[in-house]
């Protein structure tokens, strides 16, 4: 009777024991820390502004700021997860966002005809300057921080060069009232909010359920481990500088939609606010780990901080100290974290050549 009662009791602490468990390697993932962050911050900017802050319209508007920079962290974290960077996505936002205008301007349209013709234009312009950044990263082995930034300074030269320095603002009509001020039919979620989710959705599949995510994850752990298992490291690196360039077009037909102009000085500081975005949701810049999941989250952090400051009458400066603290946090935080993972591994070195020893004696 003793032990019929014992068994279950045994059963039952091994089950409360696997669930705390479980429940710490969630706590101790960084980017769901991150979402506890974001959490902590929006309840008490609710708490200072109840009436305006948690209302529907305001986190509306957050969630229609951040779509297109959802859309650049899509490529950014293909590309931080294999130890590489891109600094050129904002001007080559720019660029193909220039040259789209420039085709749909010429043919004198404002039709849907036209609106298509720029979006491939736009796509096909970043997913070019991401092909040059790939090649020269893959085959001439220069250093990507040096590639990006080259081709950061030729994308936006050559913008202002095709302009003149002055901004394009005639932009078709049915871009700008169907994808960047349209509503999804129905509802009242902003249209280029649902292509940013779509393809958020999309990419967080392949990042994390495809043999492609895979090789991007085995690339950024071991590159010359990856290359002896079979992985073709130099096809794999230009497919993710070409898909974060095509993604970086993508945001160029999007940026002309939601605000009717190319907006060539508006981007200073897109690539920064990217990148930041991806570390700070728990993508490694020393590569192998990242999710999208934790960059939709470190992209949220800004925003709502710059829109709450706003609403609570701080001045809005504030949010690239609070940033740039949270910033710096996430990359200590992931430094520990490889820190205790080298001394975990070497511990395990140690002890089994400690036993394989005492057997050999």
């Amino acid at each position: 009777m003793t032990t019929t009662e014992a068994t279950p009791r045994t059963a039952g602490t091994a089950s409360v024991l696997s669930r705390t468990h479980s429940l710490r390697q969630v706590l101790q993932v960084q980017s769901f820390q991150i979402l506890l962050v974001l959490l902590v911050i929006f309840l008490i900017f609710a708490a200072m502004a109840p009436e305006v802050f948690p209302t529907w319209g305001n986190v509306r508007q957050i969630i229609q700021n951040v779509s297109i920079l959802g859309v650049l962290g899509i490529g950014m974290t293909f590309v931080i997860v294999t130890s590489g960077i891109d600094l050129s996505v904002g001007s080559n936002l720019v660029f193909s966002g220039v040259v789209a205008a420039k085709v749909m301007q010429a043919m004198g349209d404002t039709g849907w005809g036209t609106a298509l013709v720029g979006i491939f234009v736009s796509v096909g312009c970043g997913l070019a300057w991401g092909l040059l950044n790939g090649i020269l990263i893959a085959k001439a082995k220069v250093p990507p921080l040096i590639v990006t930034l080259g081709t950061l300074g030729g994308a936006l030269g050559l913008a202002q060069v095709i302009t003149g320095g002055v901004d394009i603002r005639e932009v078709p009509a049915v871009l700008q009232d169907t994808i960047g001020y349209g509503n999804v039919p129905g509802t009242t979620l902003p249209t280029i909010s649902l292509i940013a989710l779509v393809l958020i959705l999309i990419f967080g599949i392949v990042l994390h359920r495809t043999r492609f995510g895979l090789y991007t994850f085995a690339v950024g752990s071991n590159e010359e481990s990856a290359r002896r298992v079979g992985v073709k490291v130099d096809r794999q690196l230009i497919s993710i500088y070409a898909l974060s360039g095509g993604l970086a077009g993508v945001a160029g037909i999007l940026s002309l939609s939601q605000y009717g102009t190319t907006a060539i000085a508006g981007q200073s500081a897109t690539n920064l606010n990217v990148i930041a975005a991806v570390v700070i949701g728990g993508t490694s810049l020393f590569g192998g780990v990242g999710t999208i999941f934790g960059t939709v989250v470190g992209l949220f952090i800004p925003a709502v901080l710059q829109n709450g400051f706003v609403i609570v009458g701080v001045q809005p400066f504030w949010q690239q100290v609070a940033v740039g603290a949270v910033l710096v946090a996430a990359v200590y935080v992931d430094q520990r974290r490889r820190t205790a993972a080298a001394r975990g591994h070497t511990a395990k070195e140690e002890g089994k050549k400690k036993l394989f020893g005492r057997r050999s004696n």
